[in-house]
């Protein structure tokens, strides 16, 4: 009896199982839905793969349904390679791989969505020759249920440097181009002169952008000079080095919009929005020791490990900017820095460091760190450091001069001096705003801001600039902030760091002359 009833629910339940259509698929007609229908990929540089972007396609109906075909409008020659939930495509005869081109037959179910991941790399010789613009589609279905998203990219034309690829013509082994830096080879190469494909290398100007792979060596005895309004690319790891005896001359300007057209910039190779504040994209500009002549005036820095790395060399910094650095804005060892108008914003541990004594002096800069973290600083001033012994190696801090500065950020203490006694540690800070809470550090007699007039003169403590954004790197100030109208004229850069006339009597404090934020 219990058996007969077993196959009796047995049987019920079979046949209500072969009535189930959950998995049977029905054709789409054409009533698909998306995220969007434009998908945007920011510029790119020829040759240059561009990030991932993102489609999500709906089936709003009630109806499992099946997707004849998606595909890129241009097939197996287009420029553009698409993913459809994890599936790389076929050929267009339906055999192999085709690298994210066609897709037949993909199946959606009933409200439910599908993503698709699409990226580019394309020539200049690609684009249209009228705005440079990329373009191709997406086609979902056939015939009149087709439905299209359409693919737009801007490709940019750039001159490229990069080291030189050796291939032993035995063994097939390959060897690339590298700098000898002390005991050291870096992948990299020595700018030419006479290039024969790009000419003069050692003049680099704003007809079309740079990229740089490895680093780009400034020959001892050369002079690297950089035109007003040329941008410099780097790509992961790489820079610019200026060898012992040589000189960087970067000639910026005033820019009279805000295509700044007339700045020098210097940034990753990644032009996607969603990099322009990612440090550590790119290595550093190197002043190596021994480098001569040094020179920036209207450049802008930014994302890279270190922006400025100078060694025992000198060199003058004005109307620059740097920003998002994932070690130091800049770091100085035992160099001469005449610095006016300087910007530094976010850095892992140091806006600015000048370790290993030297010569220093700033006026009219801001010095900002809200690097998100306990450790990192604004400013930062030593003159030694410990060797393998734990042994003190010192050097003369000839002098560390601050006037009419802001230095500030977001942890309790953004101002360091470490020294040590047996070399000369002279620093002086006059009419400068200071953030610093610390009464351990105010023991060690180095900080007596009030009564120490030999180092200090007119600071102000603890006082928000009330920048405009720090997070978008926006560091002036109104005429109600606490810096505006400290400064003293004595010091005075008569205009700020976009080129404003400074009109306060007392000047303002920092880089920028107060004026009305934007609306």
């Amino acid at each position: 009896m219990r058996n007969s009833i077993f196959i009796f629910l047995l049987g019920i339940l079979l046949s209500m199982t072969s009535c189930r259509k959950d998995f049977e698929f029905e054709p789409s007609t054409g009533d698909l839905e998306f995220s969007r229908d434009t998908v945007y990929l920011d510029t790119v540089f020829t040759n240059v793969g561009s990030s991932t972007y993102t489609l999500k396609v709906y089936n709003r109906s009630n109806k499992d349904i099946n997707i004849p075909k998606i595909q890129l409008a241009k097939g197996n020659s287009s420029k553009y390679r698409i993913t459809v939930d994890g599936m790389e495509g076929l050929d267009e005869d339906n055999s192999g791989y085709g690298d994210g081109k066609i897709f037949n037959n993909v199946e959606l179910l009933a409200k439910d969505s599908l993503y698709i991941f699409i990226e580019t790399t394309a020539e200049i010789t690609d684009a249209n020759p009228t705005d440079f613009l990329y373009t191709d589609n997406i086609q979902f279905d056939l015939g009149s249920n087709l439905q299209k998203v359409e693919l737009v990219t801007l490709i940019q034309d750039a001159v490229f440097l990069y080291p030189q690829k050796y291939v032993d013509p035995v063994t097939q082994a390959v060897t690339y181009e590298s700098l000898t830096i002390g005991a050291d080879e870096i992948y990299g190469f020595y700018l030419d002169e006479s290039d024969p494909v790009h000419g003069n290398e050692l003049v680099m100007t704003n007809q079309k952008p740079y990229v740089i792979y490895g680093y780009a060596g400034v020959p001892s005895g050369k002079t690297l000079t950089i035109d007003p309004g040329a941008r410099i690319h780097f790509h992961a790891g790489s820079g610019i080095i200026v060898a012992n005896g040589a000189s960087i001359q970067v000639n910026g300007d005033i820019s009279t919009t805000d295509a700044l057209e007339n700045e020098v910039i210097f940034e990753g190779d990644r032009l996607e929005p969603d990099f322009s504040d990612i440090p550590g994209q790119w290595g550093t500009i190197w002043l190596t020791s021994g480098s001569v002549n040094n020179q920036f005036n209207h450049a802008t820095i930014k994302n890279a490990a270190i922006g400025l790395y100078i060694q025992d060399c000198p060199v003058s910094i004005k109307n620059t900017q740097i920003y998002d650095c994932s070690n130091f804005g800049i770091l100085a060892q035992t160099a001469t820095i005449t610095g006016e108008n300087i910007v530094i914003n976010s850095a892992g541990q140091a806006a600015l460091a000048c370790t290993l004594g030297g010569s220093y002096e700033f006026k009219h800069c801001t010095f900002n760190n809200n690097w998100p973290g306990s450790n990192q600083l604004a400013v930062l001033v030593d003159n030694f450091y410990l060797d393998g012994n734990n042994q003190s190696v010192a050097f003369d801090l000839l002098q560390a001069n601050f006037f009419n500065c802001i230095i500030y950020g977001s942890n309790q203490v953004e101002m360091l001096l470490k020294k040590n006694d047996t070399k000369q540690f002279n620093y002086l800070f006059n009419n400068c705003l200071v953030k610093f809470s610390s009464t351990n550090l105010t023991a060690t007699g180095m900080y007596d801001f009030d009564t120490d007039t030999v180092h200090y003169n007119a600071i102000y403590k603890n006082t928000n600039p009330l920048f405009e954004d720090i997070n978008h790197n926006k560091l002036n100030i109104e005429a109600d902030s606490p810096s505006a109208g400290k400064g003293n004229l004595i010091y005075l850069v008569t205009t700020d760091v976009l080129g404003n006339p400074r009109t306060s009597n007392p000047p303002d404090l920092g880089a920028y002359q107060s004026a009305p934020f934007p609306l």
